[in-house]
């Protein structure tokens, strides 16, 4: 699979989310949602693509905003933001896993729902053509929530969220060679899933 440009987010981007921060300690909830506008939509997709659970992927990304709250005034802007929120993403996703018991099964029914929703057919598009971008979605998104979590979590901030190494590593409390030799590990099991998609 090919790999996206991981870009940071510049000066600007860390001094707004630093200053909106330390307004969340003092308990402004003007401040609060104006975080929570700015990320909301990465940690929802995060947590989704870890999660495979639109229901409960709202849940728990309403409880990583929540510890963000709770635990505002404990916060220093010594690193990035980013990496403070997706390490509490990490821990709540993780403990979700553990929580459950056996892997969660959805009826094929909804699982087309959920990624009609996802992605919304293009009028213009052939059906053919709508089936098989729907049929490789779902398919990515299958293979990537069969990875293993760390596997899976760099996968998904790297790809998706465009993270750079360094941060992901971080938010993973590993290295930079470790995260790389997880990414490597994941895309060639990823390549092997679909590969009867690569090879059509």
């Amino acid at each position: 699979m090919e790999e996206t440009q991981a870009t940071t987010p510049d000066d600007t981007d860390l001094g707004i989310d630093h200053a909106l921060m330390a307004r969340v300690a003092e308990g402004d909830h003007r401040a609060f949602r104006q975080l929570v506008e700015r990320h909301q939509d990465s940690v929802v997709g995060t947590v989704t693509k870890m999660l495979g659970n639109t229901s409960d992927s709202e849940d728990i990304a309403q409880m990583v905003f929540i510890r963000v709250w709770k635990h505002a005034r404990r916060y220093k802007p010594d690193n990035k933001f980013t990496t403070y929120l997706y390490t509490i993403v990490r821990n709540l996703v993780y403990n979700e896993s553990r929580r459950r018991t056996r892997k969660r099964t959805v009826s094929a029914d909804q699982r087309e729902d959920e990624h009609h929703l996802q992605y919304p057919a293009d009028p213009a598009a052939q059906p053919d053509a709508t089936l098989l971008d729907t049929e490789l979605r779902a398919a990515i998104d299958t293979a990537i929530e069969s990875l293993p979590e760390n596997q899976r979590l760099a996968v998904v901030l790297r790809r998706y969220e465009n993270l750079p190494y360094e941060e992901i590593a971080e938010v993973l409390a590993t290295s930079v060679p470790s995260v790389k030799s997880l990414l490597f590990r994941a895309r060639t099991t990823l390549r092997e899933s679909l590969s009867k998609y690569m090879d059509a």
